[in-house]
């Protein structure tokens, strides 16, 4: 995949390296040293502001990798954005402008939704706002780099320095350096310098430019007119779908108690990882795809998108094996893990939901970038209402596996609808007898690690020893995906590293 293969592979490992950092900020910081209570409060903050960005962003981003290669300039020497930049700087802020103000004015149903399960959340209500604002161009600075094809750096800020940052506030607040009300307003200053690092970065690398080229709009009327259209769809189609990410939290807060919501949070956080591959890949490839699917070049939009579906499904797979098999283990390790272990099932429910998404995530960037991208609107309509009903039947029945239910059933009636549209409408194949393959290797593996599990009661053993025999499960697993070649990239990035040239 080229320049895609490479940006991928060290995005994936700054990712990784995040990770790292949020994993000793997850298992040795926040579970030892705050309350199930506060981990909540902190995660419906940052949900309550991802959904904000979402909203304010007035389709921006999407906006940008559509477009971004009609305003560029062929020559290279003289490379410009034509403007562009400046509508990605105007366009959130009258957005944030605009979902503030409705903040502002639905504080007393939503404050009174919250005040009798979750009153701490209700006092920390307008923090939101300045978490958003910076939020949200830490996010669209991100965008344009990615456009430009460096994804690292960008990377690298969001998933290393941003966690880094907030492991510095947790740990503040645990010894009582600082207080709650210090906690939420430095969590916005940590917010804001990711956004300045990341303007910086973009003014060192992209010939960009912060005044409109009202020549170049007049001298292209479609253009504009295309955007314009683009823009206002994306706009409602975000109302109905970036509720989605967020709305368990909100339910399980809203019904069930910040508490809970801290160990739905943390059952969250193990099962992101299943899906971490997928934003550095899609990151670098959506422009590309974008580019092949506009200017008519659909053979190479169905490569790409199987090789993306094949590559991001078979290590989401491994990643998902790899946490299940040694769930046990995790919450033995992690301090006061009794209390997190109730989630044990829905962190399997939700690693599902994400193995899905990283998967198939592809194929919405195929939808939105292509003539058929008003029906993306439809399947995120299907998908939150689909999200609210399953929230509102589940969670009272079920409770936190409820909620993990619902991103279950919500996400795979949604994905399901979407691959209907690019096989039937784009004639766009995302699968692929590899990927087959990968499934049935990932089914034999759950199969026998169930089987040792209760079969030859291994959960009556240490844990340890229980966890060390099933993680052998993984080396012919493993073994297995080299030799049938499953993966072409994968298996070059592996020869590079363990076969060296002579």
């Amino acid at each position: 995949m080229g320049i895609i293969a490479r940006q991928s592979i060290k995005g994936t490992i700054v990712t990784y390296l995040g990770v790292v950092i949020g994993f000793i900020t997850t298992f040795f910081v926040l579970t030892r040293f705050l309350s199930s209570e506060d981990i909540g409060l902190v995660r419906v903050l940052i949900d309550a502001a991802t959904l904000f960005v979402g909203l304010a962003q007035l389709g921006t981003s999407s906006s940008l990798i559509r477009f971004a290669p009609w305003f560029r300039t062929k020559d290279e020497q003289k490379a410009t954005d034509h403007g562009l930049f400046f509508w990605a700087l105007v366009l959130p802020f009258l957005g944030f402008t605009i979902f503030a103000t409705i903040y502002w004015a639905c504080e007393v149903p939503i404050t009174q939704w919250f005040s009798e399960k979750s009153p701490l959340f209700v006092d920390y209500y307008y923090f939101v706002l300045p978490i958003a604002f910076f939020f949200l161009y830490q996010s669209i600075f991100e965008t344009c780099s990615n456009v430009l094809m460096r994804i690292v750096v960008p990377r690298a800020v969001r998933e290393i320095g941003i966690r880094v940052g907030l492991l510095v506030l947790y740990l503040l607040y645990a010894y009582k350096v600082i207080s709650m009300d210090g906690f939420v307003i430095t969590l916005s200053g940590v917010y804001a310098l990711a956004a300045i690092i990341n303007l910086v970065y973009l003014l060192a690398i992209g010939h960009i430019s912060f005044k409109p080229d009202w020549a170049f709009l007049k001298a292209n009327p479609k253009l504009v007119r295309r955007c314009v259209l683009y823009t206002g769809f994306l706009i409602v189609s975000a109302i109905t779908s970036v509720l989605v990410p967020s709305l368990s939290s909100f339910f399980i807060t809203a019904q069930m108690g910040l508490s809970y919501t801290g160990i739905f949070a943390i059952a969250t956080y193990m099962a992101v990882m299943v899906s971490i591959p997928y934003r550095s890949v899609t990151a670098i490839a959506a422009p590309q795809l974008a580019d092949a699917i506009q200017k008519g070049r659909l053979s190479e939009a169905n490569t790409l998108t199987k090789q993306v579906v094949n590559n991001t499904f078979l290590v989401g797979a491994t990643i998902f094996l790899i946490i299940w098999i040694n769930i046990d283990l995790i919450y033995t390790i992690l301090p006061n893990g009794e209390t997190y272990s109730a989630a044990r099932t829905c962190v399997f429910i939700l690693m599902l939901s994400q193995l899905m998404l990283a998967t198939f995530n592809i194929l919405l960037n195929a939808i939105n970038y292509g003539r058929y991208y008003v029906l993306s609107l439809v399947l995120s309509a299907v998908l939150t209402a689909g999200a609210i009903v399953a929230n509102n039947l589940l969670i009272p029945h079920f409770g936190m596996n409820g909620a993990a239910l619902s991103n279950l059933v919500s996400y795979g009636l949604y994905m399901v609808l979407a691959i209907v549209v690019v096989t039937s409408l784009m004639k766009i194949n995302p699968f692929s007898r590899k990927m087959f393959l990968t499934l049935s290797l990932t089914l034999v593996v759950l199969g026998l690690n169930h089987g040792l599990w209760y079969e030859f009661n291994l959960h009556q053993t240490n844990v340890w020893i229980s966890s060390l025999i099933r993680s052998c499960l993984l080396i012919p697993y493993g073994w297995a995906i080299y030799k049938l070649n499953i993966s072409d990239e994968i298996n070059a990035l592996l020869r590079s590293v363990f076969i060296p040239r002579h």
